[in-house]
């Protein structure tokens, strides 16, 4: 074969590459560098070292809220920054109620507690308490900021809430000393700063899906937000910050691969597309 054949039937095959060949090197993009635990830097941005100074400058012993205010849906995103959140919490002996205005938000919530009570030795009543789930959206936010109890009456496994030694002697939302919100949309984040933040003087930060993210920034520049974590990033700064690499860190690297892997290919097909020109000419 002369060597002009050669080289258009190379190009020929370039060009017709099965995609289930390129889908499954995206599939071992992303695998590797989760199984392997490949970490990366990820540059802090301040809306993430805020909510991380505000919630390191708690004494031990406060108590916040905790917005479980998401599902299975946008997990991806904002579990890692959820587990981050709390290893944080436990790791300071700050107390935490977790409730949630999203009917999936309590499993999710409570396989977080499991997943890291035993770590930090703490226990269930005492040191965290899972309140469930509870319909009504901005009503409840504003129900729980007047009585806990009326609208909580017992928590996600039905235990009424004056027989949890923790909650003894916190009657509302004004007894914590901060509200956490990791929410996917609404009800969320933006709906505990309108309903809560300014009229009764709550101290607010979360986390959010990156594309919520930009939507939310100009709360943090007005004072109403101390700070915020958008997307896996936000979860992957966060990470780093309290020294405790995990899914945010991980995604990131196997994110990062990808886009790479994706700009290859890209190139690769336009010196392809070039090359195929200039051999028809």
């Amino acid at each position: 074969m002369e060597t002009g054949q050669a080289d258009r039937s190379l190009l020929v095959r370039l060009s017709g590459i099965d995609r289930r060949i390129l889908f499954l090197v995206i599939f071992i993009c992303v695998v590797i560098p989760l199984l392997a635990g490949v970490r990366m830097r990820v540059s802090v941005t301040a809306p993430v070292l805020g909510l991380y100074e505000a919630v390191d400058g708690l004494e031990p012993g406060a108590c916040v809220w905790l917005a479980a205010d998401y599902g299975p849906g946008s997990m991806p995103e904002l579990y890692p920054m959820n587990v981050a959140l709390v290893e944080h919490l436990f790791e300071k002996d700050i107390r935490v109620i977790s409730g949630s205005l999203w009917a999936p938000g309590p499993p999710l919530a409570q396989r977080v507690f499991d997943e890291l009570a035993v770590r930090y030795g703490k226990t269930y009543g005492e040191d965290y308490v899972n309140l469930g789930f509870k319909e009504g959206r901005e009503a409840v936010m504003i129900s729980i900021a007047e009585d806990l109890r009326t609208t909580f009456p017992e928590d996600y496994y039905g235990t009424p809430l004056d027989s949890i030694p923790m909650l003894e002697g916190i009657r509302d939302l004004q007894d914590l000393e901060m509200i956490v919100a990791v929410s996917a949309g609404y009800p969320g984040i933006k709906e505990w700063i309108m309903q809560i933040a300014t009229r009764y003087e709550m101290v607010i930060g979360g986390g959010v899906t990156a594309v919520t993210g930009p939507e939310m920034y100009p709360y943090i520049q007005s004072g109403q937000l101390v700070g915020l974590l958008a997307g896996m990033k936000g979860a992957a700064e966060y990470e780093q910050l309290v020294k405790r690499p995990g899914l945010g860190i991980a995604g990131m690297v196997a994110q990062s691969t990808v886009h790479l892997m994706v700009v290859f290919f890209i190139i690769f097909a336009n010196i392809i597309y070039f090359l195929e020109k200039r051999r028809a000419k």
